[in-house]
């Protein structure tokens, strides 16, 4: 039988190497939570608000659905409702009257990015154009920035929330989806995924679609019998 012998000079080496391996490693995994600390406060990324009140908070994403937009209008006027409309800067550009009048109903205006597209799939620098191809639009627009964004689809990374931070806006997600985009979303179950999960501070998801305009007067008119008033976003976050 043969017996190996190993040099005590090669044990010392190996166990140095192995120190290194993980103090390198200890580094590593340091710096990505530092990094994650840095880019996702609470203050970047808002899925409710931050003011514990009975008022609940109704964002319109608009990349499309021209047709229902101006009834939607009318509703909230009926009702004397101001919400947050977020809109891409395609859409903006070639809809400027349409953004103009939503903005005459005192309705506030949020960055939806220029294009509709996944923006988890974008870097840092992708991110900050697409937020400031839309930025430029709206203010040339309607004469005003835009201090919220809301990522197309809600899909965002690290390189978007980091972007839109940089150029001062908030991330804005929702803790209520009425999924009104989906083919089997009727009225009915629109109102039900909004009044079952009603909560302070809420962030309600929407777009202008048919099913959404048919639920709105009944989610409004049960939302104020249980007390909740409904406004824009920057009604339900606070500095």
């Amino acid at each position: 039988m043969k017996i190996y012998y190993i040099k005590y000079g090669t044990i010392k080496k190996f166990f140095i190497l192995l120190i290194i391996i993980i103090s390198i490693l200890v580094l590593f995994f340091k710096t990505l939570s530092n990094n994650s600390t840095e880019t996702f406060n609470n203050d970047d990324i808002f899925y409710k608000g931050n003011i514990d009140e009975k008022i609940i908070a109704f964002a319109c994403n608009v990349d499309w659905g021209n047709e229902y937009i101006k009834p939607m209008l009318n509703i909230f006027d009926t009702y004397d409702i101001k919400i947050t409309f977020f809109v891409t800067g395609r859409w903006a550009k070639n809809n400027s009257g349409l953004l103009k009048e939503i903005y005459s109903y005192g309705h506030e205006i949020g960055n939806h990015g220029y294009l509709h597209k996944d923006y988890s799939k974008l870097n840092y620098e992708s991110n900050k154009k697409q937020i400031l191809e839309a930025e430029k639009i709206i203010y040339n627009t309607i004469g005003v920035k835009p201090k919220y964004f809301a990522p197309p689809s809600g899909a965002y990374n690290k390189y978007t929330v980091k972007a839109a931070k940089d150029l001062n806006y908030k991330t804005i997600m929702w803790s209520i989806d009425t999924i009104d985009w989906r083919n089997d979303s009727t009225k009915e179950k629109i109102i039900e995924r909004v009044i079952s999960k009603s909560h302070n501070s809420a962030i309600v998801l929407m777009h202008p679609k048919r099913e959404t305009i048919k639920a709105l007067p009944v989610i409004i008119e049960t939302l104020k019998k249980e007390g909740y008033k409904i406004g824009r976003i920057s009604d339900i976050i606070k500095n």
